[in-house]
């Protein structure tokens, strides 16, 4: 981030340490940005792949992404260290014309070696394949596939892990709650407080963008927040 982005965000909040139990381990964290939605979509760049037929929005404090076709919505300030990232997110099965349950999906650590400035692609999937990033796919094809992949600048996206059992995929109208770990070499993601993906990367990724990504559905965000992690102790210490 820069540095007067982080000057701002401080004097938002009491910057105290906050405890979060996450398996074994006792994580020491301090809130650096939230955006409650209340007002305006200032720090989120959007790429629609059918621009005309879709929306980004506020809607009751939530951020609203209602799309055809599709769609990136990017955190506008790069991440970099060890950091938390946690989300609510709800897909909206309403009878509209973009209501379908699929694809609660992100990206995150994200870079491009060729270019500086990330946020030049149209929203079609295919068009960040030449990125860096991590990505979990939650309910995507259709709602028949959870998938973590890690991304290379060279086009390969291996896929390294994946579920096909009902547990894993997706229901409408359901809130779910995200969290997304970078510490050193590790990422982890938890939907739910279960953990989904837990990867350590021989060459991991320590700095980069984040974004929400689907494809014609209709989604909803709230209570987005970013943490530091500032150290872990083990509980039998």
């Amino acid at each position: 981030m820069k540095k007067k982005d982080i000057v701002i965000f401080i004097l938002l909040i009491v910057p105290s340490p906050l405890i979060a139990q996450i398996n074994t381990n006792t994580i020491v964290k301090e809130i650096i940005f939230f955006d409650d939605f209340e007002s305006e979509t200032k720090n989120w760049i959007v790429e629609f792949e059918k621009p005309s037929t879709s929306h980004l929005r506020i809607d009751n404090g939530k951020l609203d992404i209602n799309t055809s076709a599709g769609a990136t919505v990017w955190f506008r300030n790069k991440l970099s260290g060890d950091i938390l990232i946690t989300f609510d997110a709800t897909i909206i099965d309403s009878s509209g014309i973009n209501d379908r349950v699929s694809d609660l999906n992100a990206f995150w650590m994200a870079s491009d070696q060729s270019n500086n400035n990330i946020f030049t692609r149209n929203g079609k999937f295919s068009s960040y394949d030449n990125l860096n990033l991590y990505y979990a796919g939650i309910g995507g094809h259709d709602n028949t596939k959870t998938r973590f992949r890690k991304y290379h600048y060279n086009g390969e996206k291996p896929v390294i892990k994946e579920y096909l059992d009902k547990d894993h995929l997706l229901e409408g109208n359901k809130t779910y709650s995200i969290e997304i770990f970078v510490e050193e070499n590790r990422t982890m993601f938890y939907l739910n407080k279960i953990l989904y993906f837990d990867y350590l990367d021989d060459n991991p990724i320590t700095e980069g963008y984040f974004a929400f990504r689907t494809t014609r559905s209709h989604q909803q965000i709230k209570n987005f927040k970013i943490y530091h992690l500032l150290k872990e102790k083990k509980c039998n210490e």
